[in-house]
C-alpha cells in the first residue's frame, strides 16, 4: 500500500523528477508513480484520484508541464494533500507550469513546488514532513537528513576559508 502517490501529466517528465523517487526511497517511504493526462484521460484521472484515499494515500505528488493543470484536477477530487511539481517549460523557465499549479481558487489548494531539479526533491521532504508528524521514525531520519545538509555547508565553509575563495571557484569549474 503506498503512502504517497507521485503522478505525472506524462512519462517524460520522469527523469525530471528522479530526485523525488531517490528521496522517498531513501526515507523507505512507499509509493506508486502513475502517468495520468488531466486533459487527454481526464475521466481515469478523476476515478484514479477519488480512490486515493480509500487505498490509503496520505498525500499526493503531482507532477505537470505546460498548462500543468494536473495538480489542481487532481485536488479538485481529493481531500488529501496536493503537492505540485511544475516542470520547466521555454516559457521563463517554467513560469507557466507555476502560475497554472499557484492560482488555485479558494477551497482546493495545491503546494507548489519550485520548477526545474529542486522541484522533485522537495515534493518529496514535503510529503515526508506531512507523513513524519504522525511518523516519529520518519521525524528522526528527516531531522538526520537537515542535520546532514548542515554539515555539507559547514564544511564547505571550512575549506573556503581555508583555501580561498579563487582557489576554490577553481574546484568547482574543475568539477
Amino acid at each position: 500500500m503506498p503512502l504517497v502517490s507521485v503522478v505525472l501529466g506524462s512519462d517524460s517528465d520522469l527523469p525530471k523528477v528522479k530526485s523525488c523517487f531517490d528521496l522517498l526511497e531513501e526515507f523507505g517511504v512507499s509509493f506508486e508513480v502513475v502517468v495520468s493526462s488531466a486533459h487527454r484521460t481526464p475521466e481515469k484521472t478523476k476515478e484514479w484520484a477519488a480512490s486515493l484515499r480509500t487505498r490509503g494515500v496520505k498525500a499526493v505528488i503531482a507532477v505537470a508541464g505546460g498548462a500543468a493543470h494536473l495538480p489542481g484536477v487532481v485536488a479538485a477530487f481529493t481531500t488529501l494533500p496536493v503537492i505540485g511539481v511544475p516542470i520547466e517549460t521555454s516559457i521563463g523557465g517554467g513560469l507557466d507550469s507555476i502560475f497554472s499549479i499557484l492560482q488555485m481558487p479558494a477551497g482546493i489548494p495545491v503546494a507548489t513546488m519550485p520548477a526545474g531539479g529542486a522541484g522533485g526533491a522537495n515534493a518529496a521532504l514535503f510529503a515526508i514532513a506531512l507523513l513524519a508528524a504522525t511518523d516519529s521514525s520518519l521525524e528522526t531520519k528527516l531531522d538526520s537528513y537537515r542535520e546532514k545538509m548542515a554539515e555539507g555547508v559547514i564544511g564547505k565553509n571550512e575549506r573556503l576559508q581555508k583555501i580561498g575563495y579563487r582557489e576554490y571557484i577553481k574546484g568547482l569549474e574543475a568539477k
